[in-house]
């Protein structure tokens, strides 16, 4: 058990309903269920009331509530009374951040994190998950921002902030003046894609089997190994791609890209925190996550 989940478990009783919670907290329904399903996992006892269509706090759930609600204002609390310490903060933190993190998310944000925290300085490394975990194990890192969970008896995982992939084509293609198309419809096209067991496509195929569609349909041309890459290709018009909106604001500004919305699928996902359970993070760690989380809407 931790305090994120019962956070979530207490905007889930107080919205209604997890779609309301997710949309509050800026999680996915599924990380919203998931976490309180972790909660009941770990008490044993169901927490809600599903079975009608506006879900209600169980006998359990009614008794664990006011605790609940008593750790977030504690929190709150405590919060308030160390606001005048916080951008004292020193210290060197040292993460690291998969590829659509670290290149195309986090550099909008240093920025006004270091105006925020001038005294906190910051080392990332820009690399793959499996490679970050493992750095993390060494204690070579404090912790990691990943696109996706992975199961690890060792490692914690929080959501931080959400993504969403949207399609792509380059400005002069036949599907770029319309605003929107059915995946159906984009899927007549050929692809260029980022590699197997990247989090971009892993994301991508799970939607499209949701769908009822085959990913091993898609007309794949290319596979690459970098979201650059990828872009670089489209622009070329080797073919159209799925890939994080975030990723594409610089091209879509100069004209070389165009972002067409899919009516019929949505491919949004979750970017997850990664660190040691044996191991606090750092007050400096835990401010930099709670900046992400505050200005999720900003990049």
């Amino acid at each position: 058990m931790n305090f994120h989940q019962l956070h979530i478990f207490y905007t889930v009783s107080e919205q209604g309903s997890f779609s309301a919670a997710a949309q509050r907290l800026h999680m996915t329904q599924p990380a919203v269920t998931m976490q309180v399903q972790a909660l009941e996992d770990y008490f044993g006892a169901k927490l809600f009331d599903r079975s009608s269509k506006k879900i209600v706090l169980s006998e359990a759930g009614q008794v664990l509530l006011p605790y609940a609600r008593r750790s977030i204002q504690l929190i709150r609390e405590a919060d308030q009374a160390m606001s005048a310490f916080t951008h004292m903060l020193e210290g060197r933190l040292q993460l690291g951040a998969s590829l659509t993190i670290g290149e195309y998310v986090l550099p909008r944000l240093l920025g006004p994190f270091g105006k925020a925290y001038p005294n906190i300085s910051i080392m990332m490394k820009v690399m793959n998950t499996s490679q970050i975990i493992e750095e993390i194990h060494k204690h070579q890192l404090n912790f990691g921002l990943i696109e996706a969970p992975v199961s690890h008896p060792a490692m914690v995982f929080e959501p931080v902030m959400g993504d969403e992939l949207k399609l792509i084509v380059p400005w002069e293609h036949p599907l770029a003046d319309q605003e929107e198309v059915t995946l159906a419809e984009a899927l007549q096209y050929p692809f260029v894609l980022r590699e197997q067991g990247s989090g971009t496509r892993r994301v991508m195929e799970e939607q499209m089997l949701d769908k009822g569609l085959d990913p091993g349909a898609m007309r794949v041309v290319m596979e690459l190994g970098s979201t650059g890459a990828v872009k670089s290709a489209v622009e070329t018009g080797l073919g159209i791609t799925i890939i994080s909106a975030s990723s594409v604001k610089h091209e879509v500004t100069l004209g070389l890209l165009k972002i067409v919305n899919i009516s019929d699928a949505s491919f949004k996902r979750q970017f997850y925190a990664i660190h040691l359970k044996s191991t606090l993070l750092p007050i400096s760690a835990v401010t930099f996550l709670t900046f992400l989380r505050e200005h999720t809407d900003e990049w």
